[in-house]
């Protein structure tokens, strides 16, 4: 969580941005793949790095994201009003501004209140066997919201796309990790009963092939190059693959689950690097027959060096990963997590540390519903009484105690469990069947 939005943690949340929610296809060019105006940071659904300042990486600046990509943000009158529909208190991922910025939020609260259906869509792309938090935290919020809404859930894995994108992987590699990737998001505690999880590899065919086609033939290549930075050099798989990565936004790429409904609207929970594929989806999907997606975007966890950049799958000491053991944890938070204390005890004592890069702090954000309590080890630290190391034990037991009720779960989910969750004709029953 970023400076400009922790002065305390119950006001992480500002005013919406007064910005439209236009999705035109300029804007797509003009946002060239995620980048910022003088490229000072760098934000594309397969690269995040922050600005560099006087030859410094920074943190990414999500309200520079929100003016590039043409967003709202959510305010405490749109939580507020969360709540009241719901009658949920919000999650603590929308108290604190990690799912901060959206497209249109209201529409599907009005559906929800209207009780008119819609769901849910996200996805993963895996590229290893294992997930790390980076990946995990915001399947927890999609859960939250499933329960709440008690809404269907698809779940795209682009084992596709990971082979496309990510050298040294064979289609075999990435087809194994989508599986396992099953077993952990079964270990959070979908359903699939409520939950239809699909392989890329396994699905592209029938209805969700024609859907495919139909947006492949209405997004040029000068538009793809737009929006996703594509240039001559690339593979022709990747200019295609947004083609896949659209189709689950339209209710008819599930006939087992909807028929052939095309008037059911879908919300995309997702990390924010991933919105030039739904901004792309919104400027073609009415002339194709269908609502546009709602989208909620989050920032990004970061990596455990500090907040320039997320964690990554392809460096280790970046990231906490669902496989790590107690004394892995400890090890990696105590040797690597970014502290925000001063250079010396006594200098911390007397001028007190930042818990705004601290990522010790920044990591519990995400982990502890006690609002009080954070508050405590935020103002604490700033004043200097809780040092850098007090902070990280804090933090490596609450991390531990995390994976361990998700790794003792995860034991007990088997291959035909797996199988239930990627069976598209399994009994799927929602209130507005």
């Amino acid at each position: 969580m970023s400076a400009n939005n922790q002065a305390n943690i119950s006001e992480v949340l500002t005013q919406t941005s007064k910005l439209s929610l236009d999705d035109t296809t300029s804007d797509l060019k003009k946002a060239s793949s995620g980048e910022t105006e003088v490229n000072t940071q760098k934000i594309t659904p397969w690269e995040v790095e922050g600005a560099v300042v006087d030859g410094v990486q920074v943190s990414v600046d999500y309200d520079k994201l929100i003016k590039q990509f043409g967003t709202r943000r959510i305010d405490d009158e749109l939580i507020a009003r969360f709540e009241k529909i719901t009658g949920h208190k919000a999650h603590m991922y929308l108290r604190r501004g990690i799912f901060f910025s959206h497209r249109d939020i209201n529409v599907i609260l009005d559906r929800y209140e209207q009780k008119k259906p819609f769901y849910l869509y996200t996805g993963r792309g895996p590229s290893k066997g294992s997930m790390h938090l980076g990946h995990m935290l915001p399947f927890v919020f999609c859960k939250w919201l499933q329960d709440i809404f008690d809404v269907p859930l698809v779940i795209q894995l682009t084992d596709d796309e990971k082979f496309l994108f990510k050298t040294g992987l064979t289609l075999e590699d990435t087809y194994k990790y989508s599986r396992s990737t099953v077993k952990e998001l079964a270990a959070i505690g979908f359903k699939p009963e409520k939950t239809f999880i699909f392989s890329d590899l396994d699905y592209v065919g029938g209805a969700f092939y024609k859907n495919i086609i139909k947006i492949s033939k209405s997004i040029t290549g000068s538009t793809a190059k737009a929006a996703f930075g594509f240039t001559d050099t690339d593979a022709i798989g990747k200019v295609f693959y947004p083609c896949i990565q659209i189709a689950p936004c339209f209710s008819t790429s599930f006939p087992a689950i909807f028929g052939t409904k095309k008037d059911i609207p879908c919300l995309i929970p997702c990390g924010i690097d991933q919105d030039p594929y739904f901004r792309l989806t919104r400027d073609i999907s009415q002339k194709l027959g269908h609502p546009k997606p709602t989208l909620i975007h989050s920032k990004f966890l970061p990596a455990l060096q500090g907040s320039n950049s997320k964690m990554s799958s392809s460096v280790d000491n970046t990231a906490i990963f669902t496989t790590d053991t107690p004394a892995q944890i400890k090890n990696k938070i105590n040797r690597y997590a970014f502290s925000g204390g001063a250079d010396t005890l006594e200098l911390h004592r007397l001028h007190g540390g930042n818990p705004d890069v601290d990522i010790s702090y920044q990591y519990m954000c995400y982990f502890v519903e006690d609002d009080a309590f954070l508050n405590n080890l935020y103002n604490e630290y700033k004043a200097g009484t809780l040092t850098t190391g007090e902070m990280k034990q804090h933090c490596i037991k609450i991390v531990q105690e995390f994976l361990l009720e998700f790794q003792t779960q995860l034991a007990t989910i088997t291959e035909q469990n797996v199988e239930d969750f990627m069976n598209p004709n399994y009994p799927r029953k929602f209130f507005f069947n």
